[in-house]
């Protein structure tokens, strides 16, 4: 049976134990960190970093054709605008042990 990932009360806790914090201010902190990285991404940088972890990039992706999985009748995907993350290398190696 696999681990389950930690809630966010469990990452608020760890974080608030880590950084000497109240569960308050831990919380209030993760959430000025979304709240910036969306205004960023939506931004005209259209990219945010989160040191040490990663970086949001917003992208544009093309219209394509693709295939209706239950019909196979082909179909056409419109443009849209998507938001990507990326893990950076650094984080990648601790991770997966420098593969």
């Amino acid at each position: 049976m696999a681990a389950k990932p930690m809630s966010k009360s469990q990452i608020v806790a760890a974080m608030a134990e880590k950084c000497e914090l109240k569960k308050k201010q831990a919380a209030g902190f993760f959430e000025a960190l979304a709240a910036l990285a969306a205004k960023e991404c939506k931004g005209g940088a259209g990219k945010f970093v989160i040191p040490g972890i990663g970086r949001c990039v917003k992208r544009h992706r093309a219209a394509r054709m693709g295939r209706n999985p239950q019909t196979g009748e082909a179909i056409k995907i419109k443009a849209k605008t998507v938001v990507k993350i990326f893990a950076v290398k650094a984080f990648k190696d601790a991770v997966l042990g420098g593969k």
